[in-house]
């Protein structure tokens, strides 16, 4: 289908502008005149779409164009976010979503106006290459030729003839790549930067006592990937050498846990500048480049990584005046920026929303009083993110798109653009790579006891993971290594990278056991990862499903992965919270059964005879999940602890023998089982039943658990803390998934977009994809040009550009 002719309307005169604006940033460059090259998208079943052009810019004018066919309404209410113009157009007393959690849009708006800066963003964009800015070009230009072809009337209902629906800009575009690189960081602590106050003139005020566990529980509140509702960002990603493989070639599977709500979303693109570029997968947000995929030679994924973003710095304040800091003896006053909302953007008869942030050489200050962390007349803190102005990602992504081996994918990322994420690899050689290659301070480990701060604020290093540094002190600033590419950050040589014709994980640990025959490397910052500490039992799970497959005793023909046995493996489903604890419990049931609830006594029956899977017809998966849920917050509840020399099978059992424990994990049966009753459903009730999407009329069950047990295939419920009568409300988890081989004539892709193209609930590509999921089928991605003509479904769309 062809798009409509440009239309008048309001979107005209600022897409025209838009132009203008364009036009004078390349007006002493060599493009070609307006008009003179075109790029065509053509899709293929799911709407997956395939866009070819003769440059960088042509690719992303319809990357942008495409993916606003189908997320159109979505994107204009992201650029709502980043213009900090949420309160005025959708309400301030409605929330919307800022890096992992939500805010009420009047906060938003405070937090986007304060830290976004246009000029410093600008400065910083022309430090890029000429791809990268043409990219980024284009993609303004082709989001913004889609909303003049069709006009305000004919968006999806969601936003139609909004006022808030206006053309990008260059600086919207960098604002949404700024609010993506800081959600590790000052994004994830936003709530406390707009906490931070100084205490009114004339008071005198010191840190309250706080207990260390508390302490912990709000910063856990604050942290990126330590969501206390669930909706942790996460992924599992796999890497086979040619010791691992049938074929001898690579094997890569990519499945990363993502939203199934907002900007988050991946979406699907294929990639050609003939004679150059050829790249296929996906990416999320508002970006012209591919961030999982794969070409003819490699494939890669990313997992979060453990890494740090940021530090705290603990300021000492001049007592007559809290803000003035000191460092090194010498007064520093603070900078005070007062942010004021439009009047629009109040509600009916109230004052406009104002806030004055103060910021510091160490960064903004901010207030978490629940923590010890509070701001009073003596102390108070400041954060100082690594990815701030971070422009480098699209450098390192569009270099990865022409790697032809893992070697020079490492070399892809050597400027440093990977803000928070490990990457995970295979080529056709035969050669699998881990690395963390992402943004970290570079704080050593002798830094960190050096500039060690007050006692109660240096114990939640340990406790909590937070480093706090002493910013009294010149010298507890970041070290400078002249081989980076931003002034603090550890150098790529530093960072941890195996490759090896074996295999490598990554389940959002930390380096320490992507193999563990292959020992960590040594002297890594502790602001990278831990060692020696309990993992993740996704981290556990995959471990032992890959080990049980190369020793062949996994159930399946042979001892290698290939293709078909991994795309098996991911969607098994398999419980290892209940095979780890199940044996116990059930021992347990029986032999305190005369003392047992009645509601204990029903859940043993129940889980007596739970297959330990999360498969939608599993029954008992819905109890197990409110079970364990509960018990494995239960003191000393695991009959093995951890042990370090035996990482992958510790901790385990449940301790039954200890009368306490064993009661608090009855007491955790019987609530588990009173609540799954509660809302309306048998205790023995399937998967099955609980944990569906209705789709254009059909429930389509969904397959998979939560975090906490240990299900590789990750779904999960964010901000519903048990079943309820309407079952699990999944939105978040397994979303773009990839199982990528190799053959002579290059990639063979197998992939799914749980939740489908479009995030329009009107759109046939909302959801298409999920009965697939569903069933455990897998699409084959069609990536050569006669696979794409064969698979095209409609007319190509060319545009002009």
């Amino acid at each position: 289908m062809k798009p409509s002719q440009p239309t008048t309307s309001r979107f005209a005169a600022p897409a025209a502008l838009a132009a203008l604006t364009l036009l004078a940033l390349t007006a002493c460059s060599t493009v070609p005149p307006p008009g003179s090259r075109s790029v065509q998208i053509e899709r293929t079943p799911y709407g997956i779409a395939h866009i070819t052009a003769q440059d960088y810019e042509g690719i992303a004018y319809g990357v942008a164009y495409a993916h606003a066919q189908d997320n159109v309404c979505q994107t204009a209410e992201h650029l709502l976010t980043v213009r900090g113009e949420r309160a005025q157009f959708l309400g301030p007393q409605n929330t919307g979503e800022l890096g992992l959690g939500r805010l009420p849009n009047t906060q938003i708006d405070l937090f986007i106006r304060n830290h976004m800066d246009d000029a410093a963003l600008a400065r910083a964009g022309a430090t890029t290459s000429a791809d990268v800015q043409a990219s980024l070009r284009g993609y303004v230009a082709g989001y913004n030729r889609y909303l003049q072809d069709v006009g305000p009337s004919g968006l999806p209902e969601a936003c139609r003839g909004k006022p808030w629906v206006r053309p990008m800009s260059l600086s919207d575009l960098a604002r949404a790549t700024e609010q993506s690189m800081i959600l590790g960081g000052v994004g994830a602590l936003a709530g406390a930067v707009l906490a931070a106050a100084p205490p009114a003139a004339g008071t005198k005020t010191s840190a309250a006592p706080v207990p260390l566990q508390q302490a912990v529980a709000e910063v856990a509140r604050h942290s990126f990937n330590a969501n206390p509702e669930g909706g942790e960002f996460g992924s599992n990603g796999w890497a086979f050498g040619r010791n691992a493989t049938p074929d001898g070639r690579g094997l890569l599977l990519g499945n990363p846990h993502f939203p199934w709500i907002g900007t988050n979303r991946f979406w699907e693109m294929h990639l050609t500048i003939p004679g150059k570029l050829d790249i296929m997968g996906a990416t999320g947000g508002l970006s012209p480049v591919v961030s999982i995929g794969f070409n003819k030679d490699v494939a890669w994924t990313h997992t979060v990584s453990t890494g740090k973003r940021f530090t705290l710095y603990e300021l000492k304040l001049d007592p007559n005046d809290p803000t003035v800091y000191l460092v090194d003896g010498q007064r520093k006053k603070m900078t005070a920026n007062t942010v004021t909302l439009p009047a629009a953007s109040a509600a009916p008869g109230a004052a406009p929303a104002s806030r004055t942030f103060y910021s510091t050489d160490w960064g903004p200050v901010v207030s978490l009083p629940a923590a010890g962390l509070g701001w009073t007349t003596t102390t108070a803190y400041a954060i100082r993110d690594a990815n701030t102005l971070n422009v480098r990602s699209a450098e390192s992504w569009m270099k990865m798109a022409l790697a032809r081996n893992v070697g020079e994918l490492r070399a892809a990322m050597g400027n440093q653009g990977i803000p928070w994420i490990n990457t995970l690899a295979a080529d056709r050689e035969g050669n699998a790579m881990y690395a963390d290659l992402s943004v970290v301070p570079d704080v050593s480990a002798d830094l960190l006891k050096t500039c060690a701060p007050s006692p109660r604020a240096a114990a939640l290093l340990a406790a909590a993971g937070l480093p706090i540094l002493d910013g009294s002190r010149a010298g507890c600033a970041w070290n400078r290594d002249s081989g980076v590419a931003a002034p603090g950050i550890i150098a790529p040589a530093r960072m941890p990278v195996v490759i090896t014709p074996d295999w490598v994980q990554n389940s959002n640990d930390s380096y320490w056991l992507s193999n563990p025959a292959i020992p960590p490397m040594a002297g890594v910052s502790p602001l990278v990862g831990a060692i020696g500490t309990p993992q993740r039992l996704r981290t556990r799970s995959a471990i032992l499903e890959i080990q049980a497959r190369l020793a062949g005793n996994d159930g399946l023909p042979g001892n290698r992965m290939g293709s078909a046995e991994v795309r098996s493996v991911i969607f098994r489903d398999k419980n290892l919270a209940g095979m780890l604890v199940m044996d116990d419990l059930v021992a347990a049931c029986r032999t305190n059964a005369p003392a047992l609830s009645q509601d204990a006594a029903q859940g043993c029956l129940v889980l007596a005879g739970w297959d330990r899977t999360s498969n939608s017809a599993s029954k008992g998966a819905p109890l197990f999940r409110e079970f364990w849920r509960k018990a494995k917050d239960v003191p000393k509840v695991w009959r093995l602890p951890f042990d370090a020399a035996r990482p992958v099978a510790t901790p385990a059992g449940l301790d039954m023998a200890t009368p306490a424990t064993r009661d608090a994990v009855f007491k955790a049966l019987g609530d588990a089982a009173a609540i799954v009753r509660s809302a309306g459903f048998a205790i023995d009730v399937p998967l099955a039943q609980v944990q569906t999407r209705v789709v254009n009329g059909q429930t389509v069950t969904i397959h998979g658990g939560d975090e906490f047990e240990g299900v590789l295939n990750k779904v999960e419920s964010q901000g519903q803390p048990t079943l309820n009568k309407q079952g699990y409300g999944i939105n978040y988890g397994s979303s773009y998934i990839q199982a990528v081989s190799f053959d002579e004539r290059g990639p063979v892709a197998h992939g799914l977009l749980t939740y489908g193209q479009s995030s329009d609930p009107t759109s046939p590509r909302f959801y298409d994809q999920l009965p697939m999921f569903s069933a455990k089928q897998w699409l084959a991605l069609p990536f050569h040009a006669e696979d794409v003509k064969a698979q095209r479904v409609g007319q190509p769309v060319t545009l002009a550009y």
